[in-house]
């Protein structure tokens, strides 16, 4: 079956997954009404410096002021500082080094409120947070990434013969602008030359465009914002390892192919409308995978399963046996579970975009091997995660802690919210916990309410409580305080409200 990706245009929303071998690997979306801003250049204006962090806010135009750390800030930088060779790409395919050296000032020796910078954001707003941005500026072509901030040439590591590093290397020392850097991407391998030097060019008119409109336009403003979602897919993912690219959607099919024509037109032939009556997503099983990946716990094929918890300062996932009880001893039983449960667990926190720090309770085992068997197994499951990540061995305690990069808002809040009747807790309080609170709130109001008429407003379950199990209850209130009490029911009221009326 191959690599497949799946583009499924709406008109609220662009959805696109990647399968391998019909295993969904990588979901993203973009909402008309939720833009990904990610990659877009502004010209912004300093709002505030904080010397205490080494970090300012910059107005950017958005609703949220971005955030820029001092390392992210050229600024007192000589233009076309070197990086050092052969570091390349320690960042993966399309993310781009910082100089080797940076400024030895403090930020508010080199930024002052109210002082225009030009930057690009890096990570998109998350949660409460705003975007990230920095002036090392990037520009990615089909071909290549240009970085006009730094002198520097690299190559993706991705591309496994040295020889055909080596070669893309020396064509870029001839076709490149001096002055700039340049990072030769995946998909580059096997090119010709005049292709590579097609890019350099015409990601040198887009800079020369970027220049203009910063010094035309006021403060802040977009100079420059990145291809739709399902081009950027296109450009970055559509290589030689992808079998099929379905797209549902005629418009957005043939403008693509009219995309890929222009770069690749030997892969059009790859390129696919999907005109069935089952939409894109059900087809191809996403949209049960989606439904999974929303889900608190995850089943294991052997019966285990898992269960993912998120909490303001981390994700934690604690690893469960269920059905599975195996048929050697213990030991061996929670191994094979460990095992198959470190599988899981790489690739749910990949597809859910889980990032920040994230804790595993296995389940305990007694062996040292063990320990380092589930350790190795979660190490070469997440090998292929593009986010940089770090793992830490198994903890006495059978715990494995994960830092793992935040790339983008994880599917869990970009697809849901707080629940609004819980308050985000998770859980309310249980129609006897709120009987027995009215019961104390009567008792407070104490002699007030003597030979009065109390009128009881509360959540239909807390009221047939009141007038069923706990009737005895409210009987004995009344003969306590001589005083006649009436539940009624109103279904407006939150099961943890209830309303107190003396008469």
């Amino acid at each position: 079956m191959g690599v497949e990706i799946a583009i499924s245009i709406a008109r609220e929303e662009t959805r696109v997954a990647v399968l391998d071998n019909g295993v969904v690997t990588d979901l993203y979306g973009d909402r008309a009404k939720d833009q990904d801003y990610v990659g877009n250049i502004y010209k912004g204006r300093v709002a505030k410096v904080l010397p205490g962090m080494q970090a300012a806010f910059i107005d950017i135009g958005l609703e949220k002021a971005a955030f820029m750390h001092v390392s992210d800030l050229s600024i007192d930088i000589e233009p076309g500082d070197t990086l050092v060779e052969g570091d390349d790409e320690d960042n993966k395919d399309s993310e781009v080094p910082k100089p080797k050296r940076q400024s030895s000032k403090p930020i508010e020796e080199l930024l002052s409120e109210g002082q225009e910078v030009m930057v690009q954001i890096s990570k998109g707003p998350i949660g409460t947070k705003g975007s990230r941005v920095t002036t090392y500026v990037s520009l990615p072509g089909r071909y290549l990434v240009f970085m006009p901030t730094v002198e520097h040439i690299g190559v993706s590591r991705r591309i496994p013969r040295d020889e055909e590093r080596a070669r893309l290397k020396e064509i870029m020392k001839r076709a490149r602008r001096p002055g700039y850097g340049y990072i030769v991407r995946t998909v580059s391998e096997g090119v010709k030359e005049e292709e590579l030097r097609s890019d350099v060019e015409f990601l040198h008119v887009l800079w020369q465009d970027v220049l203009t409109k910063r010094d035309q336009q006021p403060a802040p403003s977009l100079l420059h914002s990145d291809l739709s979602l399902s081009f950027r897919v296109v450009r970055d993912l559509f290589g030689r390892r992808v079998d099929r690219l379905l797209i549902d959607s005629r418009d957005e099919y043939n403008a693509i192919k009219g995309f890929v024509q222009r770069f690749s037109p030997e892969q059009t032939s790859r390129i696919h409308f999907y005109d069935k009556e089952e939409s894109l997503f059900d087809y191809l099983g996403v949209e049960q995978e989606i439904t999974r990946a929303m889900s608190r716990k995850v089943w294991l094929k052997s019966g285990g399963y898992l269960v993912i918890d998120h909490t303001e300062a981390m994700t934690v996932i604690d690893v469960n046996t269920g059905r599975f009880v195996g048929k050697r001893d213990q030991e061996e039983t929670i191994l094979r579970n460990n095992l198959e449960a470190a599988r899981e667990i790489a690739y749910q926190v990949k597809l859910r975009g889980i990032g920040g720090i994230i804790i595993v309770d296995f389940i305990d085992m007694e062996r040292e091997k063990n320990r380092d068997k589930v350790y190795h197994a979660l190490v070469d499951a997440m090998s292929s995660d593009k986010a940089r990540t770090r793992i830490s061995r198994v903890s006495d305690l059978g715990l494995i802690e994960i830092s793992r990069e935040r790339v983008r808002e994880d599917l869990l809040r970009s697809l849901s919210e707080p629940c609004h009747y819980c308050d985000g807790r998770g859980y309310t309080k249980s129609p006897m916990s709120v009987a027995y609170e009215i019961f104390r709130e009567v008792r407070r109001l104490g002699h007030e309410i003597e030979q009065q008429r109390v009128v009881v407003g509360a959540h239909p379950a807390v009221a047939l409580l009141l007038q069923e199990q706990e009737l005895s209850g409210v009987e004995d209130l009344e003969r306590r305080y001589s005083a006649k009490i009436l539940v009624t029911p109103d279904e407006r009221l939150h099961l943890e409200q209830f309303d107190l009326v003396v008469m």
